[in-house]
């Protein structure tokens, strides 16, 4: 059974940061191509940031280059994304994304950045 459980959402104030971690399992994480998004109320789901399998190459959205990393650890299925320099514009929800052939995607979880 495939699964993207995140984790690491949460309340935090301009300016902050926070660690999103996407725990993976039923399939062979090394690889599928990982990805965050995100959809802020009202709006369509948007790609955060992306890594690839093979090389770990990574890309981001303009919207946060600079200011977030992707990274991801095989050997515990884990995917992750640190945001720092948070902005209010970054509340959303965030989704984990696994890619090759399948697509998968996770439950998400709510990052709201407010004062």
């Amino acid at each position: 059974q495939v699964q993207l459980v995140e984790s690491g959402g949460g309340l935090v104030q301009p300016g902050g940061s926070l660690r999103l971690s996407c725990a993976a399992s039923g399939f062979t994480f090394s690889s599928y191509g990982m990805s965050w998004y995100r959809q802020a109320p009202g709006k369509e789901r948007e790609l955060v940031a992306r890594i690839t399998s093979a090389s770990g190459s990574t890309n981001y959205a303009d919207s946060v280059k600079g200011r977030f990393t992707i990274s991801r650890d095989n050997a515990k299925n884990t995917v992750y994304l640190q945001m720092n320099s948070l902005k209010p514009e970054d509340t959303a929800v965030y989704y984990c994304n696994a890619v090759r052939i399948l697509q998968f995607w996770g439950q998400g979880t709510q990052v709201t950045v407010s004062a």
